[in-house]
């Protein structure tokens, strides 16, 4: 991605919260006030779209001053209520963003206030066990964050022989049966043993693995020049990376949803 003022038409506050310099940043994209979806929100170290999450705001663990220089974005104030409710002088900023990640993914939280998370600025509860919640949300940034690099889940691959000469492209599907645990990807090639638990990790109205079959359709653009002399993307030039993707999504998934049952269990 070009990042630049003169090139970005809408760059927001992204100036104040990236710096290229520092790796060290997180940020938090939530829904938006007035976002039609379910709330969900998604954890990355890398500049964010406006409609990451439907629309989406962004809570940074950093931001920069007109130098680089960082500055907290958790104030010190905030460190002195969660040290004080939760009497433990050791609870750090990073801890207080990670349990904050965990609980926006608490079922229970996003049941009991979302008509207020429709409306308003998410408002964190004190939960006990502090420290279990820091390490769920640690846990849970991590797997989306690192999505591309985790371990790949054992699908087991199916390829057909082709019913016509081996030049023929195969013509893309991408479609997810989750009632058995497949994913169609064209007429050739499927995938099967996808756990019932990875269809319910959801990013709004869809699962994880759902979004990337939509990304990766074939759309023929309305525009007829468009269509004619730039529409050159195939799904066949992607379709090994796109399996690839597909297994390491449905691994964060499952760990995902397994961590979100330990947290509607406590």
């Amino acid at each position: 991605m070009y990042f630049d003022r003169h090139f970005n038409g809408r760059t927001y506050q992204w100036f104040d919260i990236f710096n290229e310099h520092d790796l060290q940043n997180k940020y938090i994209a939530f829904s938006a006030l007035g976002n039609i979806k379910p709330f969900h929100c998604l954890g990355s170290d890398s500049i964010i779209d406006l409609h990451l999450t439907g629309d989406s705001q962004c809570l940074p663990l950093y931001r920069y001053d007109k130098d680089g220089k960082r500055i907290d974005n958790i104030t010190d104030w905030g460190l002195s209520q969660f040290k004080n409710h939760y009497n433990n002088s050791t609870i750090t900023k990073l801890d207080i963003f990670h349990y904050t990640y965990a609980v926006l993914h608490n079922p229970a939280y996003r049941t009991k206030y979302e008509l207020n998370l429709k409306r308003e600025f998410p408002r964190i509860s004190f939960y006990e066990d502090f420290q279990q919640w820091v390490s769920w949300g640690k846990k849970l940034m991590d797997l989306h964050i690192n999505y591309e690099t985790v371990e790949r889940y054992p699908l087991k691959r199916i390829d057909l022989p082709l019913a016509e000469s081996n030049k023929r492209t195969p013509k893309a599907k991408l479609k997810a049966d989750t009632t058995n645990g497949t994913i169609i990807l064209d007429d050739v090639t499927t995938l099967e043993g996808v756990p019932k638990i990875a269809w319910e990790y959801r990013l709004g109205n869809r699962c994880a693995l759902e979004w990337i079959l939509d990304q990766y359709k074939e759309k023929k653009p309305k525009d007829p020049t468009i269509a004619e002399k730039f529409n050159t993307y195939r799904f066949a030039d992607y379709k090994e990376q796109v399996i690839d993707l597909l297994q390491r999504v449905c691994t964060v998934s499952v760990e995902t949803m397994q961590i979100i049952q330990q947290i509607e269990v406590l």
